[in-house]
């Protein structure tokens, strides 16, 4: 897909706002700075790509979505109306959505990496679960939720104590914690870094954006005689990062701060 930006325009993105963990109270407050931040962004936005695990979960049955975030699916659909375009990928606590936002608010929901040309410069944009080498554990877990007959299954049972079950594991996830996430593996351990190497060596790629990973970096990679930067977005539990590109630089910003957010790993 093309995108040409128009004259002071931007383009948003934001991942791993894992809304209704561990509690719905104690989202609130998170989700209370991103919605602030969606009125923010409203002024120069003309895209904005939410990258993954937006709800820390969600599951759509034929005629019933989870009770709950009504002021950010409200926002949503107020930025859309005005014009601004917003695209959803699916991350490994949201992937169970369906067609609800594209046939509520019009927002496109991906589940698979997609490839973008903006404004010259070319994008891999992915929420990140399951590329790369490694983690196998998730990598057999996420067949099995995909899984059709298990999906069938699992939608029939009431969705009280399917929430139940969410909750307890949501409680249990060390992305929620966030403790080991927040440190930096080094090039070679980092799963996405691997994976952003190996598909610049045979694609022409400027940009690789990924949520999933939660700790906010911007990497320069050379491969080959090619560079591209590998960014990871961050997320809206302990770093309120968010990634904008004007065209010309792509930063990481922190909510709240004017200063660049920038992770400086090396």
């Amino acid at each position: 897909m093309k995108i040409e930006l128009q004259p002071n325009k931007k383009i948003y993105f934001a991942s791993d706002q894992h809304f209704g963990a561990p509690t719905p109270e104690l989202s609130k407050p998170r989700e209370a700075k991103f919605l602030a931040w969606l009125d923010e962004i409203k002024k120069d936005a003309q895209v904005l790509f939410l990258m993954g695990d937006l709800f820390d979960f969600w599951h759509e049955w034929k005629y019933v979505v989870p009770k709950g975030y009504v002021r950010i699916l409200g926002k949503l659909a107020e930025l859309k109306d005005s014009g601004i375009d917003i695209y959803f990928f699916v991350g490994n606590h949201d992937l169970w959505m369906k067609d609800y936002l594209e046939e509520e608010i019009g927002i496109p929901v991906f589940f698979e990496k997609q490839y973008y040309e903006v404004s010259g410069k070319n994008f891999l944009l992915a929420h990140g679960d399951g590329l790369g080498p490694g983690d196998k554990g998730y990598k057999r877990m996420k067949k099995l939720f995909t899984n059709p007959v298990a999906q069938w299954f699992f939608k029939w049972l009431h969705p009280d104590i399917t929430m139940k079950i969410a909750i307890y594991f949501s409680t249990k996830n060390k992305m929620i914690s966030g403790v080991e996430d927040m440190k930096f593996l080094g090039e070679d351990k980092e799963f996405l870094i691997i994976y952003s190497k190996e598909k610049l060596k045979s694609e022409n790629l400027d940009y690789f954006v990924y949520g999933h990973r939660h700790l906010p970096m911007i990497i320069d990679l050379k491969i080959d005689g090619k560079e591209a930067k590998h960014v990871n977005l961050g997320d809206w539990i302990s770093y309120f990062t968010y990634g904008v590109f004007d065209g010309e630089e792509f930063k990481i910003l922190k909510h709240g701060d004017t200063e660049n957010a920038q992770s400086t790993q090396e």
